[in-house]
């Protein structure tokens, strides 16, 4: 570490004493912090208020309770965080309704501004030094926000028949609990979740106490491998659960939502194919990432699945009494090393999830269902060079479009023609060498190309300027 030299190693001969001591002041307030505001965002080019600077979060512990009268919850969320500037103040995004009844930086009380789309701006009573530790405890109520983004769709809070589901991806977080909330940001987690005991309370990673007094249950979950906040997860209502391990050993559990009147048999496949799909892609992509596995089958009406960390969540509403199909669970699940264990560096690097979590179906479908992935491929490729799928970047699709097929589809493709032109022998070693190198943190298609490069002596400028970085269907 450099800092600014104190005083001369020399001086010239005849300066008064006087003078090198009137001197010494001026350099030491040169010693002292500087402490300005944090960003208000991260940076990033498609969420530009997303995220925040100035802190890296280490931990939430989200204390919250669930009133299925008013709909609404009574929280006190915990921050540990590390400074990487001197702080005079700093941002956690906080969006929608819900009343703050206090907030608190190490114990004290600090004063705090809403601003913006989403900024809880927080001063403390004096500023905090760089690279210290530092707490935040801010206390709240009401009935959280849903999001209903004309071209992301629903996320956030999400009421369901019995209760509710927290779904997070790309910005809902922030409608349940303070957080700085980018892919980059990841922390481990602790949720003690209280809930009346004819309900039952879930999150990602595992259970590590359940109580039940004077009518309400709570429950303690830890995640304790770190995770982006869009990976965040709660669901609150009536479930049926199962617990078990799979063959290798890897806990598992699984929910489903009384509301989809599903059948104990059909719920013990999906249990049971979840474990299967969770070793079979750990025999692909190395080591399963997390503490556990598993899934939450639910009725909230959004029409998607989503890769919440450890634990995904599948939407099935409009088919009740159904479960999720064996490729919708590789999809997800494969998510857990794409996604999840290795997540992206900004948000036009999404097809790094998506592709990777397209081409886990089609692995699924060679192994179980006897398509072979060349099939798959040609399926896709079939569409007509008119489609809307050739239209827009794999690598940067615009904000509005991280959900679209070019993401999904195209980035599988993409996948494909890569293992065509570094063989098979490369491609099985880049699938379990890239999430080993980056797991539990993240990774840009930047970083992607030249991993896969220096894997297979490959140059592979071609293959990215065509499958990634350029619009139109490629030629073969």
């Amino acid at each position: 570490m450099s800092r600014t030299p104190r005083a001369l190693a020399a001086v010239t001969l005849g300066v008064s004493a006087a003078l090198a001591v009137s001197a010494a002041p001026a350099v030491a307030d040169q010693d002292k912090p500087q402490f300005t505001p944090g960003a208000p965002g991260a940076g990033d080019p498609y969420f530009p208020d997303m995220g925040n600077g100035g802190y890296d979060v280490a931990h939430y512990k989200i204390d919250l309770r669930y009133d299925p009268g008013t709909k609404g919850i009574k929280a006190v969320t915990r921050i540990k965080a590390r400074t990487t500037q001197d702080l005079s103040r700093f941002d956690l995004d906080f969006l929608g309704p819900l009343t703050i009844s206090s907030v608190q930086v190490n114990g004290n009380d600090a004063s705090y501004t809403r601003t913006g789309a989403q900024e809880l701006v927080i001063t403390p009573r004096k500023g905090l030094q760089k690279d210290r530790n530092f707490t935040v405890t801010v206390a709240y109520s009401g009935v959280p926000q849903t999001i209903n983004d004309a071209t992301l769709g629903t996320s956030g809070w999400i009421p369901t028949p019995d209760g509710a589901v927290m779904l997070n991806q790309p910005f809902g977080a922030a409608t349940v609990f303070p957080v700085n909330d980018h892919p980059t940001d990841k922390a481990t987690y602790t949720y003690v979740l209280s809930t009346p005991e004819n309900l039952t309370a879930l999150a990602n990673g595992d259970l590590r106490e359940k109580t039940t007094e004077d009518g309400w249950t709570t429950t303690r979950w830890d995640m304790p491998r770190p995770m982006a906040s869009e990976l965040s997860m709660l669901a609150i209502g009536k479930y049926d659960v199962l617990t078990g391990q799979s063959a290798a050993g890897v806990p598992n559990l699984t929910a489903t939502d009384q509301a989809l009147a599903i059948k104990p048999d059909d719920a013990q496949k999906f249990h049971d194919q979840t474990a299967e799909v969770t070793d079979f892609q750990a025999g692909m992509y190395g080591s399963y990432p997390f503490t556990s596995t598993g899934g939450i089958a639910v009725k909230a009406g959004v029409g998607y699945a989503l890769e919440t960390q450890g634990r995904p969540v599948y939407d099935l509403g409009r088919r009740p009494g159904t479960i999720p199909r064996g490729t919708l669970l590789a999809h997800e699940l494969g998510h857990q090393w794409f996604g999840d264990a290795v997540s992206p560096a900004k948000w036009a690097d999404i097809w790094m999830n998506e592709g990777f979590a397209t081409y886990s179906e089609w692995l699924y479908s060679e192994k179980f269902e006897g398509t072979p992935v060349q099939e798959s491929f040609d399926g896709v490729y079939a569409t007509p060079a008119s489609d809307g799928l050739w239209k827009g970047r794999v690598a940067d699709p615009g904000r509005d479009h991280i959900f679209d097929g070019l993401v999904y589809d195209r980035g599988a493709m993409a996948l494909h023609v890569l293992r065509k032109t570094i063989g098979d022998e490369s491609f099985t070693e880049l699938l379990k060498a890239w999430p080993a190198a980056h797991l539990h943190g993240n990774a840009s298609t930047e970083d992607f190309v030249r991993f896969a490069a220096q894997l297979s002596y490959k140059n592979l400028d071609a293959w990215a300027k065509t499958w990634l970085y350029s619009e139109g269907k490629p030629s073969l």
